[in-house]
């Protein structure tokens, strides 16, 4: 695949010719089979199309300089997956089979699999496929799942650049579903981030409920200052990044103490005075917060710029995904 095509184009739009792919009948997974990415034939009828049982997962695959290829923190995204299904009452995949077809698809795409900054992004989506407009208060007992991969290019090729975030006190989703990984969630999510570009050019939405601090739209939040970070502490309310966990306990290692604990929108402006501000996901990594805006006033991220600490982790975590580093925690499965 040709690199300029992937440089330019936006993350997740250019897709491999081949994807993996297992369907749920009659109480059983059947055997996967690569094949070509194309369209799948879903009845209209489809129980995913009318009642949301769906769930995915989003994580990459990398190029050594060696030339070997591996996935970053697979078996935490399969379980995560896994635990969707089941909170979604989706036939649950077994793990193994869901790791086969990753490293399957992978290995028949590793032409595919960009140098560094680059990655390979793997997609599994997980639906449900009954064909019945009658069944709103019943599983689905039939399913598919699909992995698909899109050769990606670095997230901030033009150099990281701080975002600006509107705090909004509201849910980003149901509180018993924000921790799972469903198309939902991102749907309810688009209203009030297309206002806040619209009316405060703010490039995310941090979703405050109740003026508690969550999460943004698609990334987990931490503040950092004087090598110690503050995030949310786990609950169903919200996503649990692998990208977080990573950032988290990679941060553990190097010597940052680390406060999992429910904190507010006044303490976060307090923080932020002198302090950094960061998302955290697997597109972008980590991404420096600039500017938070809330009730009409925007508030400085410390200097404004992305800050040393994010910086710091950011590198130190990269380094780690394309096998730069040592695997010292076993994060690295290899194709």
């Amino acid at each position: 695949m040709d690199t300029n095509t992937v440089r330019q184009a936006p993350f997740g739009s250019v897709l491999t010719d081949c994807m993996s792919i297992a369907w749920f009948r009659d109480g059983k997974w059947s055997a996967e089979r690569l094949e070509p990415t194309a369209p799948l034939p879903i009845h209209p009828a489809a129980h995913a199309l009318h009642y949301g049982s769906s769930c995915f997962e989003g994580f990459k695959a990398y190029r050594r300089a060696n030339g070997g290829i591996h996935v970053f923190r697979l078996d935490r995204h399969i379980e995560r997956m896994r635990q969707s299904a089941r909170l979604l009452v989706l036939p649950e995949p077994d793990a193994a089979q869901v790791t086969r077809m990753v490293l399957a698809l992978v290995d028949r795409c590793r032409p595919d699999v960009p140098e560094a900054p680059g990655a390979l992004y793997l997609r599994p989506v997980l639906f449900g496929t009954v064909p019945n407009i009658g069944a709103a208060g019943t599983p689905t007992p039939e399913a598919c799942l699909v992995v698909l991969a899109s050769p990606v290019w670095d997230y901030f090729a033009g150099g990281l650049k701080p975002l600006r975030i509107y705090v909004e006190l509201s849910s980003r989703t149901a509180p018993h579903l924000g921790m799972v990984k469903t198309g939902g969630n991102y749907a309810a999510a688009l209203g009030p981030t297309l206002a806040a570009r619209r009316d405060h050019r703010a490039d995310q939405v941090l979703f405050c409920p109740d003026g508690k601090v969550q999460e943004t739209g698609a990334a987990n939040f931490l503040l950092i200052r004087d090598k110690h970070i503050l995030t949310r502490c786990l609950d169903t309310t919200f996503l649990h990044g692998v990208t977080r966990d990573s950032a988290l306990t990679l941060a553990r290692d190097l010597g940052y103490e680390v406060s999992e604990r429910i904190f507010d929108v006044d303490e976060t402006l307090r923080w932020i005075a002198d302090g950094e501000a960061v998302l955290a996901g697997t597109a972008a990594v980590l991404t420096g917060v600039g500017t938070l805006i809330h009730q009409g006033r925007e508030y400085c991220v410390g200097n404004g710029d992305v800050g040393p600490h994010t910086r710091h982790l950011r590198a130190a975590l990269i380094a780690i995904q394309r096998g730069e580093s040592a695997d010292k925690f076993g994060w690295l499965t290899p194709v």
